[in-house]
């Protein structure tokens, strides 16, 4: 058993609004419709348990790219837009947020009847993962949400988030269920941090002699924060920096988007009337469905497909958003009557951004913020504050601005 590893975020209030909540159901469905088609099942608990690309996908949802939302938001609109094609698919969403995720045994044992897996082994294996992260290993982050997904060939990923009122940070922690040893012996790939105090860590082999002690040692109150083998720290700062964003990355994006022969490529995908800003936001929906790990390390950057819900980068843009679930949704549906050309093309978005980015293009992070908030009105921008509004001053469009 590995944990693959985790994330600190802010805590942060607020509700994800019906009208992003709808398409997040809808476009996290289809990416994920998309990477069994192209890779297969095992790979999306892979995604799942790399927690820069859980950060990214979050973020192409449109989701506020740093906050402990984005865990709650995400798996809530998987379990939503999975699990009523789960025996078709072979991926099942469990658990959830408080009383949700108590209740993982036992829709694992209904998974179980479903898919012929052991179903009372699967909810051995979530009480143990629980139980690691709360008890056995104590950072001081207290569990509330504990999401247990699994494939009808028994494997499975768990995302969990622990809070910290004190510090008023979340922390999410990541398992994939490879290499199976034990629970509760060196069952973390590392474990790495900053040095704040003290450890409690039962799962370490030299504290095989004190497991049985461990009601007395739990009593301890350890002040250290654990890390691991792949940590995302998110800034507290609402607004997405140029420090946020690998710039050659998003040149790349632009460029692929923008340039004249990228406009031909329309035709491949034979969707009409679908224009670069749309492309712009597919090549990042491309890259999160077929990137490797080493592309997610700046997961904000995944925010410049969608912006966010509380205006940072920029407002949601819905129309471009709808075009993007139409495009792929109408990508997969035709992969499974066995045409996959526009699939294919979809996955050309993702190569020839790499192509574009072997140019080392960078861009000019503040006049594309400035642009996408301008033009925000024309794609039927929205935060949850409400729609958004025109500019005193529009600057030039994108043929006169330079970004680059």
């Amino acid at each position: 058993m590995r944990r693959s590893g985790y994330a600190d975020l802010p805590l942060h209030n607020g509700r994800v609004p019906d009208w992003l909540r709808q398409r997040m159901v809808r476009l996290s469905a289809a990416i994920v419709e998309a990477i069994v088609s192209h890779y297969g099942r095992a790979e999306v608990l892979t995604r799942l348990s790399d927690p820069y690309w859980f950060q990214a996908f979050g973020c192409v949802l449109g989701m506020d790219w740093h906050s402990s939302g984005i865990t709650t938001s995400v798996v809530s609109a998987l379990k939503r837009g999975l699990n009523p094609i789960a025996n078709e698919l072979g991926v099942y969403v469990c658990g959830g947020r408080g009383t949700q995720s108590r209740k993982t045994p036992e829709e694992l044992l209904r998974v179980g009847d479903a898919a012929g897996v052991d179903g009372l082994a699967l909810g051995r294996a979530s009480r143990l993962v629980a139980k690691v992260d709360n008890t056995a290993v104590q950072d001081g982050f207290q569990l509330y949400l504990h999401a247990f997904v699994v494939t009808r060939e028994g494997q499975w990923a768990v995302i969990q988030q622990g809070m910290n009122p004190s510090s008023r940070m979340a922390r999410r922690y990541h398992w994939l269920s490879s290499r199976v040893r034990s629970f509760v012996d060196e069952p973390h790939a590392a474990v790495v941090g900053r040095n704040q105090g003290l450890i409690l860590n039962l799962t370490h082999h030299a504290a095989e002699p004190t497991r049985d002690s461990l009601v007395t040692l739990a009593e301890a109150a350890p002040a250290r924060v654990l890390a691991e083998s792949r940590h995302v720290l998110m800034s507290r700062d609402h607004a997405v920096r140029a420090s946020d964003v690998d710039l050659r990355r998003l040149g790349a994006v632009l460029v692929a988007a923008h340039d004249a022969g990228v406009r031909d490529f329309a035709s491949l995908l034979l969707c009409p009337g679908l224009g670069p800003r749309t492309l712009q936001s597919l090549v990042l929906v491309s890259e999160v469905i077929h990137g490797t790990p080493s592309r997610f390390e700046d997961p904000a950057r995944f925010a410049m497909a969608h912006g966010g819900k509380d205006g940072h980068p920029f407002p949601v843009p819905l129309r471009v958003y709808d075009e993007s679930i139409r495009v792929l949704r109408e990508g997969v549906n035709r992969a499974k009557l066995g045409n996959t050309d526009k699939l294919d093309a979809i996955r050309c978005l993702d190569r020839l951004a790499r192509r574009a980015e072997a140019a080392e293009t960078c861009v000019d992070f503040d006049a594309f913020l400035r642009h996408e908030r301008a033009t925000s009105p024309d794609y039927g921008g929205r935060t949850v504050f409400g729609p958004a509004r025109p500019p005193k001053e529009r600057p030039a469009g994108p043929s006169q601005m330079e970004f680059f």
